[in-house]
């Protein structure tokens, strides 16, 4: 089909190769070049389209941005313009980051305005819930790894993007990597353009964004960095609910959004999604390395050390489950989260601390000292003797408690097992030994790995997409080829680890840490470029 792109068509669909439209007999091939082939999409200052590029071999598809003035006075016009160029000067500044559509072309045709951008196929997060249900907090918590660094960037570009929402982000298709799309509504910092007597732009009057999801001091014409803050914690709101703003509850003395007994989360998420979500902006936070700061795991070991040593009636299970989730110290799965576990893994957290701080010299030439420390690590002394064990397994036993349904691991002995090619995603291997152990090729995706020994493990060719390394020891690893996309590797000891070849994109991990490795052209770095780091 090709789509006519005259805002007064009364039957905008034609035959695929008509050169005019049988309504109205506009020209059909925009600029010579572009097929329209439906429409994606419609706003109150234009519409999107989707197309294919005939100017390119293959034709490959692309997305038209309309712009339609709502009138053809002179203001309006000029008005519309400037809307049109602010967008096409901050996709042509931010475009080149990967979860970014890239502008490939702009144009004013008939007092019509064109952005060509690039076609991200995929769902939106709004498509996904409505198909797939919630996230969990573990959801959640990946989702805003995946958004923040993005949103960090284009803070740093001195834009602010005024519409985040779950309509405006995509997963795309082919590497499942989260993508913002529609500046339309977009305010660069830097030039304001022309400012009317009250002190705002033309443009700030109309284009402030979708209500509920922006904040009060956008809603006001004064958006700052924050206020994309505000709409991606909404957004996680809408993530944990499948609510929308318009769906939920306000505080009518202070305008807050009443979410909080609508979700089962941590008291940690609940913090900082509170203060993402503060109605006055000097209370909330002020940029998005502020929130991922906040969502560090560490800071927060010691209440759940103590948060997990709980009561195992029905009701504490279900909120071990939350710490579990929350903190990715277990495994991902209800079903293997008992309470004997989270008991060892607490009392884990505590012991290890005692024990390096004795290493450290803490607790010298004083017996009293070493034992007054460990009861205040753990007043139950059979927990302690509980979270000791190491338990020792061989390849076939642990792969058959895989496949019937176990995933966690933790403080298990694993290490010299043959696992290569194995599918171990989503596993808890927390403070497990996995020293020299073969897991070349294998599926590790989304499993944990902190404070594991992995060093001189085989780890060529593994999948460790969004793997958890906090504090892993790697050091001697062979990461060569490895997929590391979006993996926490922050605190990981990668002294003397292959990394050549290994995919990085996105990962956390510092310049420190990586001139310890070993890497070379073909390793990819976070920002998604290959080359020596």
């Amino acid at each position: 089909m090709s789509y006519c792109l005259n805002p007064t068509c009364p039957n905008p669909e034609n035959l695929v190769y008509s050169q005019r439209c049988q309504s109205c007999g506009s020209q059909l091939l925009l600029r010579d070049r572009y097929q329209v082939i439906k429409p994606l999409g419609q706003g109150g200052f234009g519409a999107t389209f989707l197309a294919n590029d005939q100017g390119l071999p293959g034709e490959p598809s692309c997305v038209i941005k309309q712009l339609r003035p709502s009138g053809s006075a002179p203001h309006v016009l000029q008005m519309a313009r400037e809307l049109f160029e602010r967008e096409a000067k901050t996709l042509g500044k931010i475009g080149n980051h990967p979860q970014v559509p890239r502008l490939l072309d702009y144009f004013e045709d008939q007092e019509q305005f064109y952005l060509v951008q690039e076609y991200i196929s995929g769902d939106t997060l709004q498509e996904e819930v409505k198909l797939n249900g919630i996230l969990s907090e573990t959801g959640v918590k990946q989702f805003l790894s995946e958004i923040l660094p993005l949103l960090q960037y284009i803070h740093e570009q001195k834009v602010i993007h005024r519409d985040i929402k779950p309509a405006n982000l995509i997963r795309r298709t082919q590497d499942a990597r989260m993508v913002l799309i529609d500046f339309g509504a977009v305010k660069n910092q830097i030039s304001q353009g022309t400012t009317s007597p009250s002190g705002q732009t033309a443009l700030t009057a109309y284009a402030i964004g979708t209500p509920g999801f922006a904040p009060p001091e956008q809603m006001a014409m004064r958006p700052v960095y924050a206020s994309d803050i505000y709409a991606l914690g909404v957004t996680c709101i809408y993530l944990l609910t499948s609510k929308t703003p318009k769906d939920l509850d306000y505080n009518p003395n202070t305008g807050e959004m009443m979410w909080e007994q609508l979700v089962q989360v941590s008291d940690h998420l609940s913090n900082v999604l509170r203060k993402m979500l503060e109605v006055s902006v000097r209370n909330r936070y002020q940029s998005a390395a502020e929130v991922l700061r906040a969502l560090e795991i560490e800071p927060y070991l010691d209440s759940l050390a103590k948060g997990l040593l709980i009561k195992s009636d029905s009701g504490s299970k279900e909120r071990t489950h939350n710490h579990l989730e929350n903190s990715a110290v277990l495994c991902n799965n209800p079903a293997t989260a008992t309470s004997t576990g989270v008991a060892q893994v607490a009392a884990a957290i505590r012991a290890r601390r005692a024990k390096a701080a004795e290493a450290a010299g803490l607790h010298q030439g004083s017996g009293m000292g070493k034992s007054t420390s460990l009861a205040n690590s753990n007043s139950n002394s059979s927990q302690i003797q509980n979270s000791k064990v190491e338990r020792k397994l061989d390849t076939q036993s642990l792969l058959t408690a895989y496949l019937k349904g176990r995933r966690d691991f933790a403080l298990h002995n694993l290490s010299l097992l043959n696992l290569q090619g194995a599918d171990l995603s989503q596993t808890n291997f927390h403070s497990a030994q996995l020293q020299k152990t073969n897991l070349q090729g294998a599926n590790l995706h989304n499993s944990d790995f902190g404070r594991a020994s992995l060093t001189r493990a085989n780890l060529k060719d593994a999948n460790l997409s969004k793997a958890y390394f906090n504090h892993a020891d790697l050091e001697g690893a062979d990461l060569r080829g490895a997929d590391l996309s979006n993996a926490y590797l922050n605190n990981a000891n990668l002294r003397g680890a292959n990394l050549c070849g290994a995919n990085l994109t996105s990962a956390k991990i510092s310049d420190e840490q990586l001139a310890l490795a070993k890497t070379n052209w073909m390793t990819v770095r976070p920002n998604g470029k290959r080359g020596l780091l």
